[in-house]
């Protein structure tokens, strides 16, 4: 049997078109079983690694940073909301009200990911905060989710309030800026083939046919 795919999805937890990104590739990954068989690796990127304490407005904060006229806003927000629902994920725009500081949460992924259970983490932290409007900022719903997903909420809890892993995604997030990547999500696919942004399912299956190597 042939070797499987890495991917290695870099992308950040309050990224709206990394969720959707990664339902598309998660539904490529369904449409190609028996083709090729992907490992996923999560790798960190924050959107915005300067945030402080309690966050920010979330319409406040797209106002300063990207300047959309409220008619754009809106037509943004409807457009991510409608392509989560085609993928069946629900982004409820009355509930996320705020932007967040992400580190700790990529701290926790990176130890999901030595436990085995990184990419239930990752959906559960996306629905977290677009679905339920949750702050991933806050120690004490990170170790929630944490054990939701089947993670030892005690060892979540001391991660969090160490330092821990926070060399680690650090230098995750220097390599991959080194590499080129200064937007998300990013797919890489054995470390050589780049997919940018959120894709629909075509595109992601029709590449990954195309670079993959297949089961055989």
């Amino acid at each position: 049997m042939s070797a499987k795919t890495k991917l290695d999805f870099v992308s950040d937890v309050s990224c709206p078109w990394c969720a959707i990104g990664l339902q598309s590739l998660l539904a490529a990954l369904s449409a190609l079983r028996g083709v090729l068989e992907g490992e996923l690796h999560f790798q960190p990127f924050e959107l915005n690694p300067d945030m402080g304490p309690g966050g920010q407005d979330f319409a406040e904060h797209i106002a300063h940073k990207y300047g959309p006229s409220p008619e754009q806003f809106a037509h943004s927000q409807e457009m991510i909301r409608a392509r989560g629902a085609q993928l069946g994920f629900r982004f409820d725009m009355q509930k996320r009200t705020r932007i967040y500081n992400t580190f700790d949460a990529h701290r926790l992924l990176h130890w999901a990911g030595l436990e085995g259970k990184q990419l239930e983490l990752k959906q559960a932290l996306f629905s977290a905060y677009f679905t339920d409007g949750a702050d991933p900022s806050d120690r004490a719903t990170l170790t929630r989710i944490a054990a939701q997903v089947g993670l030892d909420p005690t060892q979540a809890q001391a991660a969090l309030a160490s330092d821990r892993y926070g060399a680690e995604v650090r230098a995750r997030e220097r390599f991959y800026a080194s590499q080129g990547i200064n937007g998300v999500p990013a797919v890489i696919i054995n470390d050589r083939h780049l997919i940018e942004g959120g894709q629909p399912v075509a595109v992601f299956e029709r590449v990954l046919r195309q670079v993959a190597p297949p089961l055989g």
